[in-house]
């Protein structure tokens, strides 16, 4: 393209009436996504020469592209995500050949589906723009976020560090430090999870979760199963209190929320016993009994 830009810029400092020096000028502005001017000399080049077919035709997908892009910016800042969506998705079968043009395309679409929280469209869209340009941030920023938001971590930190090395400013480097704490604290025990609680859970709901999930996984309550079924349960049970023991305890838990290793408490978790913590929880030994109640029932007592 810059050398085409050359050779037409250098005929029409010559002769500024040349049709096909305009259109060749217009051309490259085009595919350079500088549509307005492009378009420009292509009603130039017209005027020098009515009958030049590749300027009329360059002309007419310019203008229809620059109408159903600003249009579809037009919806998406008035919050109509739909229409936004549908103007952005007809512009880009306009001209499969403008390369910048429709990586903007895609970006922005990419954007809609993730205002509509379609968020594997978006990131295909955010896939395609880099595809087409793969100097883009914007598309790279795009698609990090929507990692983040579906817990694609690994993926998500891969974009910004591609964002970081390209522009290194400190908003780059946060987010890139934020993705690489995320990705930590994802390959850890989610201990919200192992007591299904949501991450806002306030004290009472974690007790009550730990009482309900503990009497659910006690070894006593499996004791007439299969060995493998009381291995797997006692295991899920130690896990129960390791969450309580977290979760329950301030500290530790602004610790584990912020990602810190909890081990530099001092604090091996595969040492400690789960039957201590539910002694303690449910009053001291003797405090409860299982009793079968039918075939695969059972209800606990308090002594």
């Amino acid at each position: 393209i810059a050398q085409a830009q050359f050779v037409a810029s250098d005929i029409l400092r010559m002769d500024s009436t040349n049709a096909d020096a305009l259109y060749v000028r217009g051309l490259c502005l085009y595919y350079e996504d500088c549509i307005e001017k492009a378009v420009q000399f292509f009603v130039q080049a017209l005027r020098m020469a009515p009958d030049h077919e590749k300027a009329c035709v360059a002309c007419r997908n310019a203008k229809a592209l620059k109408a159903k892009k600003e249009d579809g910016n037009k919806a998406f800042k008035e919050g109509n995500y739909k229409l936004a969506y549908e103007l952005y998705t007809e512009a880009l079968g306009i001209d499969p050949n403008n390369i910048k043009t429709n990586a903007k395309l895609y970006c922005n679409r990419g954007t809609v589906n993730s205002k509509l929280r379609q968020l594997e469209d978006a990131i295909e869209d955010c896939t395609n723009a880099v595809k087409l340009d793969d100097t883009y941030i914007k598309a790279y920023l795009r698609r990090a976020q929507c990692y983040m938001d579906t817990e694609q971590f690994e993926e998500a930190v891969r974009d910004y560090e591609k964002v970081y090395q390209t522009e290194k400013t400190k908003e780059h480097k946060q987010l890139l430090k934020n993705a690489q704490l995320e990705l930590k604290k994802s390959k850890r025990k989610d201990y919200y999870k192992i007591l299904g609680v949501d991450k806002n859970a306030s004290e009472d709901e974690i007790k009550k979760a730990y009482r309900k999930r503990a009497l659910m996984h006690h070894p006593d309550r499996h004791s007439g199963a299969s060995a493998e079924v009381q291995k797997e349960e006692e295991k899920k049970f130690k896990e129960v209190g390791e969450a309580f023991t977290i979760l329950s305890d301030p500290k530790k838990k602004t610790r584990y929320d912020s990602g810190q290793d909890l081990d530099e408490e001092g604090m091996n978790m595969g040492d400690f016993d789960a039957n201590n913590i539910f002694k303690a929880f449910f009053g001291g030994p003797g405090g409860f009994s299982f009793e079968a109640s039918g075939p695969g029932n059972f209800y606990f007592q308090f002594g």
